[in-house]
Order: structure tokens, then sequence, then C-alpha cells
């Protein structure tokens, strides 16, 4: 075993004097289990996400801008602050994107009306009919899918994936989706 003081460097050449070691893959049973549900997780993401990324990709855009959209098109009025809460990015990171939104009039930018430092954001009718082309492909798909389940199979599909939200973000989570009149099954 290198010492703590060995570079990299040095680790290279101490292994290319060996033989090549495999990587110890042994996994228990829950292991393999729970590697099996991540990798469907990531190839539902993948194929979930397909059509809205060729749709996103004939605007120059990318998922962020595809998440912006998203909020502020359901979410009227959401200020900047907000905004970052939600998608968990930094200021310059949405700076970005809403600079593309704003400059090829996807979204519209409001002073709010009680503090004029406030920035609160819009969909335009260009944004909105974006908004829709996106989400259109993602609720057939959902529509398709829950469709052969029964309401209880329905529930915990729900209550799954909001189990998935941390404990300390879902809260917060239920008091946006409230916003619009959605609830989560299951209340943290």
């Amino acid at each position: 075993m290198p010492s703590k003081n060995t570079t990299m460097s040095d680790q290279s050449i101490e292994m290319s004097n060996n033989q090549t070691v495999e990587p110890d893959h042994t996994i228990s049973l829950r292991e393999e289990n729970m590697l099996s549900l991540i990798e469907l997780f990531f190839f539902a993401y993948r194929d979930f996400t397909e059509e809205g990324d060729e749709i996103l990709d004939t605007f120059g855009f990318g998922r962020a801008h595809h998440r912006v959209i998203h909020f502020v098109h359901h979410y009227p009025g959401l200020r900047v602050a907000d905004l970052l809460s939600i998608l968990k990015i930094t200021k310059q990171s949405l700076a970005r994107v809403l600079k593309q939104l704003v400059e090829q009039d996807f979204i519209c930018q409001k002073e709010g009306s009680k503090d004029r430092r406030e920035r609160l954001l819009y969909t335009t009718e260009k944004g909105n009919q974006l908004a829709e082309q996106l989400a259109d492909p993602q609720i057939e798909r959902f529509e398709k899918t829950m469709s052969s389940f029964s309401k209880k199979e329905q529930q915990t599909i729900e209550e799954f994936l909001f189990a998935l939200i941390r404990k300390n973000n879902r809260e917060d989570v239920i008091s946006l989706m409230a916003q619009n009149g959605h609830f989560p099954t299951r209340k943290p």
C-alpha cells in the first residue's frame, strides 16, 4: 500500500510494477437489489427527459432551462430567491439561464408590488407554449405508465417518489405544491 506521502504518479508507477488488480465487485444481495433500482431509476429518468432534451436542443437550451421554465410557468410571479431555493443552484448559474430565457422572450421579470427590488418571474406567451410543449410528452408518459397500476399502486409510487426527497426538504415541497392544489399522498 502506498504511503500517505506518495503522489498519484508514484502510485501509478508502483501499481504498474505489479500485476493488474481487478477491483473487488463483491456486493451483498441487498446492495445488488438497490443497485438494480438505482439503474432502473437512471434509465427511467434518461428516457423521461429524452423528448424534452430534443425540444430544448432546438433552442440551444439544456435541462436547467427546462426546470426554470417549468417552475416559472406553474408558479407565476415566483420570486428569483424562491426559484433559487427550489432548484438549489447558484445565483450565477440561474443568472446565466434566466438571461437567455429573458433575452429570447420566454420569461419576463417584473418588480414586486411591495418591494421594488424583488424580481418576480412570469412566462411569456412564447414561454407558455414551450412549457406546454415540454410537459406534454412527460404527461403522456406518466398517464400511460400510471394507467397500468391500481389506485393503491399509484399511491405507493407517489409515496416512493416523495420518500426520495430529503426529509428536511419535504415541508418546502408540500408548501410549494399546495399552491397549485397538489398534495403528496403521505406527508412527513
